[in-house]
């Protein structure tokens, strides 16, 4: 049996990765920030002493995209230096750091899947910090660490745009929505189940892209939801990035690729609708679904 430290485990994939790891058999310790706080340099190793892991997720992080750009050094603290801090203490120890990242370590201008192995170079200070604890990771565990890019989540426990989108559909809201960011809407159970099954699997240390398959707008993705509740999406119109000014560009591409899965034997998370289908419930007879999307 693996025994397994998961920390922010208070947040949306953080409950999910507990729950699994708990309803498997799994030996799951699970930390939220009262019982871990990430940037303390004695009690992460104390931590891991008391609990003797043989695999870390962290999932503790500065997730306030906006916020890193006036406090760049305090996003920074909690995604970088305190990831490499807890690598060393890892790679110390001999346990397996699974390290979750973030697809603003690119830079939002390509036009195809971004593999794992593209260069990152991030516009925002999020994604400065957070490429800073991806490549601390890899320095001290080379062959024990993992980093799990992700983007676009959602989940039962937490707020999210899904979420959001599905409370303004339920009341017959019209809403406004971006449509010139392209990414993959990822159900976190379904994260927390491939991060499992990388560990399972003894895949290969190094980068892997946790997200779903196809791609969408947050405009395309709104109607979906809006369909989905049983709301016309004709509820839903477009409007551009320009007109939700944010201190933090946004990408305007944040599709991943998942060559590495198949590397490693191990199928990469299905399409992003499949996960919409099997979640929110099916539309009443008057809705309207929407054709096929990639």
């Amino acid at each position: 049996m693996t025994r397994w430290l998961v920390t922010g485990a208070a947040g949306m994939l953080g409950r999910d990765l507990t729950s699994l790891l708990a309803s498997e058999g799994e030996h799951v310790t699970a930390l939220d920030r009262a019982g871990l706080e990430i940037t303390d340099p004695v009690a992460v190793p104390a931590a891991l002493d008391r609990h003797r892991p043989d695999v870390v997720v962290n999932c503790a992080a500065w997730t306030a995209v906006d916020d890193a750009e006036a406090h760049e050094d305090a996003a920074l603290e909690v995604n970088g230096r305190a990831v490499a801090r807890l690598a060393a203490a890892c790679a110390s120890r001999q346990i397996t750091l699974v390290q979750l990242s973030t697809d603003y370590v690119f830079d939002g201008a390509a036009s195809r899947p971004y593999r794992e192995s593209h260069p990152a170079a991030p516009r925002t200070a999020y994604g400065r910090s957070k490429l800073a604890g991806e490549r601390a990771v890899l320095a001290a565990l080379p062959d024990d660490g993992y980093v799990v890019r992700t983007a676009w989540l959602y989940g039962a426990h937490g707020a999210s745009f899904v979420a959001t989108m599905l409370v303004r559909a339920r009341a017959a809201s019209p809403v406004s929505v971006v449509d010139d960011q392209r990414g993959q809407p990822t159900w976190t159970a379904d994260l927390a189940a491939q991060i499992r099954a990388l560990i399972t699997a003894r895949a290969r240390a190094g980068i892997y892209h946790g997200t779903s398959s196809g791609e969408v707008t947050w405009f395309g993705l709104a109607r979906e939801v809006y369909a989905l509740a049983g709301a016309d999406p004709a509820l839903v119109s477009p409007t551009s990035s320009a007109a939700y000014p944010r201190p933090a560009p946004r990408p305007a591409y944040s599709v991943l690729g998942h060559d590495a899965w198949a590397a490693a034997g191990i199928s990469p998370i299905g399409n992003w609708r499949d996960a919409l289908d099997r979640i929110l419930p099916a539309p009443r007879p008057a809705a309207r679904r929407l054709p096929a999307a990639t």
